[in-house]
């Protein structure tokens, strides 16, 4: 693979400019950063084949969780506030 120098990336970026216009570049590369970030972010949570949770159902089972929590606090507290001294 030829190595690209300095002469050639001017020229590339002055074909962008031509094509896109000066005005309309940085949203593209704003655009192309988040989906570059977006991807890597994807690859890092893929890799397993599960299934993905949808957001109802992960909230729905995370309070059902906390409010087990909450009555196992609530019955420890009342295990020690009952006990004789």
């Amino acid at each position: 693979m030829p190595n690209i120098g300095i002469t050639e990336l001017i020229i590339i970026l002055v074909i962008l400019l031509l094509l896109f216009g000066s005005t309309r570049l940085p949203q593209l590369a704003k655009g192309m950063g988040k989906s570059i970030r977006e991807f890597k972010k994807g690859i890092g949570e893929g890799g397993d084949d599960e299934e993905v949770e949808p957001a109802e159902a992960r909230r729905e089972r995370l309070r059902a969780a906390d409010a087990n929590r909450l009555r196992e606090d609530e019955l420890a507290s009342d295990k020690y506030a009952n006990k004789p001294r």
